[in-house]
């Protein structure tokens, strides 16, 4: 539950570290609202699609993921 410090919070990030942060964002007082990331991409030998590690804690801790191909203003 949001107390009197707590802020609603956008996120952009795509690598581990950012990931390391969602996560000590998402378990402080404020509130993650949406979290903006790379789309997904092939990795690996087999090149199977793959989120990044932002998305992939933001849809652990059920925070809804926007991933545009492009970030304009209107997005």
């Amino acid at each position: 539950m949001p107390t009197d410090q707590s802020h609603r919070l956008g996120f952009a990030g795509t690598p581990t570290f950012a990931a390391h942060i969602l996560r000590a964002l998402i378990a402080s007082q404020h509130r993650v609202i949406r979290v903006w990331t790379q789309p997904d991409r092939p990795i690996g030998r087999g090149l199977k699609m793959a989120p990044s590690p932002v998305k992939a804690a933001a849809q652990a801790a059920r925070v809804p993921v926007v991933s545009p191909s492009r970030l304009t203003r209107a997005e």
